[in-house]
């Protein structure tokens, strides 16, 4: 194992690690890389370094190529951290430097040290080459913003850098860097291209940690340069994805996109992150259908007006089932994400909101699982309760309970999920409602659901034996 004061030999070969998440859950269809690891490879290929991208959910690692290489970074959400710190123990034992990355190390530094030779904190387009000068003896490693390593056995978490507030500094991500980049869509008829024309999110949810990473300030890349990316693609067989956290935080903004993609050739098919408020608006709804936006992904979260507002959500109830009528109106699909587990969920939860779901025919929807991802507000919160169950972060995927929760044994929250996925999907309904493309998800994420309970069978019994706290017992003795 290298240490950081030692200068070994230059680097020129760099690969880029995305793990996977372990078991199936409802993205296993889709190999879609996180476009961190892509932009971080063009920006070092540019720069004259030998570059590999490798996205474990789109082909499996190839290790042989991964030891040739002078820097291995690996980039970690939470629910694939644990398989981030597996790979870096491995390749730190046979000799190789290693740089961590990504959310999860963002807020849990000290964590990834015990793993890496080097954390990069917050975004790395400007850390990660920096972190390549000191250790080729060009900068000191006190230099290097967002850095945090290890001095004497103590952890130095350097300054973190203003956020860039001009993304265009950086080029086009180049998926081609991917090796066997090339997902298709459920039908198998089309390529999903990920795009991403912002950053930032201007609201501030209490369980999502998009804020503490990326900043509330919304940063746009310009016009010209999504036009350009967008153009390299064969777009009639294409499915574009925009990954924006809220692709109409800025109505004006998106009304500028929207305008850009009418100008480009062929039929467009997109989909893309909004919130439900977006109705507000039926003439940037009705641009974005006619320029070929076919569906929206609404963080719906909860059908309990209380647990909305403990979340920070901002979200009437009653006006988000007028915006689903008005988005179905002008004949964009509805992708509704809900989440189990807030403290003031309670009986009857489960079934209003499957209720909810088909009362609003949602072409496709998502039960969830309150999950205390660090960053987030929930987690702290969570934590400072004593009520966090694990950190076996395997298990914060939003499929797994990782929390106590309120009034409710983790087994029911557990159940809530589960059973909500069975009810919402029965076939008979269907058949009798949706499409063929919403019939053909529906049998897939049917099949999703009953393996991921084969699965984790030995998990669901672990949670059996949990109970519901009293008044007078500790929380934090339940998980015991």
């Amino acid at each position: 194992m290298q240490s950081p004061s030692s200068q070994p030999a230059p680097i020129r070969r760099v690969v880029l690690l995305e793990p996977e998440a372990p078991g199936v859950h409802i993205y296993s269809r889709f190999g879609l890389p996180r476009l961190g690891v892509v932009l971080l490879g063009t920006i070092l290929r540019e720069l004259g370094f030998e570059v590999s991208v490798m996205v474990e959910a789109v082909r499996p690692f190839d290790l042989d190529l991964v030891r040739q290489a002078d820097l291995v970074g690996i980039s970690a959400i939470t629910p694939t951290a644990m398989r981030a710190f597996e790979l870096a123990d491995q390749l730190r034992a046979g000799g190789q430097r290693v740089v961590l990355g990504g959310p999860h190390v963002t807020h849990l530094a000290d964590e990834g040290l015990e793993h890496a030779d080097y954390v990069v904190r917050g975004e790395g387009e400007e850390a990660l080459p920096a972190l390549i000068r000191a250790l080729d003896g060009q900068l000191a490693l006190d230099a290097v913003p967002n850095l945090s390593f290890l001095r004497d056995g103590l952890a130095v978490h350097n300054t973190l850098a203003a956020l860039q507030p001009d993304l265009d500094r950086w080029p086009t991500p180049d998926l081609t860097l991917v090796q066997g980049f090339g997902a298709m869509n459920l039908l198998g008829m089309r390529k999903i291209i990920p795009v991403q024309t912002s950053r930032g999110c201007p609201h501030d949810c209490s369980f999502c940690s998009v804020t503490t990473t990326f900043g509330r300030r919304m940063r746009y890349r310009s016009i010209e340069r999504v036009r350009d990316e967008l153009l390299r693609y064969d777009l009639g067989k294409s499915m574009i994805f925009f990954y924006d956290d809220n692709f109409a935080a800025s109505p004006a903004r998106a009304r500028e996109v929207v305008a850009m993609l009418r100008t480009l050739p062929g039929k467009l098919h997109w989909s893309a992150q909004v919130r439900a408020d977006i109705a507000r608006d039926p003439e940037l709804l009705q641009e974005m259908r006619d320029a070929g936006c076919i569906q929206v992904y609404l963080g719906l979260e909860s059908v309990n007006q209380d647990s909305l507002d403990a979340a920070d959500k901002r979200q009437d109830l009653e006006q988000t089932r007028e915006h689903i009528r008005r988005i179905h109106k002008v004949g964009i699909r509805v992708h509704g994400m809900f989440v189990f587990g807030f403290d003031t969920d309670g009986e009857g939860t489960l079934e209003r909101t499957v209720t909810f779901a088909r009362e609003l025919a949602l072409s496709t929807v998502q039960f969830l699982i309150l999950t205390p991802l660090p960053g987030s507000r929930t987690y702290r919160e969570l934590e400072d309760q004593g009520r966090l169950l694990t950190r076996d972060w395997n298990r914060y995927d939003a499929h797994h309970v990782a929390f106590q929760p309120v009034g409710v044994s983790p087994a029911e929250l557990q159940r809530w999920q589960m059973v909500g996925h069975d009810r919402y999907y029965k076939l008979w309904p269907t058949l009798m409602r949706w499409s063929i493309r919403d019939l053909i998800i529906a049998v897939y994420a049917s099949r999703i659901n009953k393996q991921w309970q084969v699965d984790n069978r030995d998990y669901l019994a672990e949670l059996e034996v949990m109970s519901v706290p009293t008044v007078d017992e500790p929380i934090a003795q339940v998980a015991k």
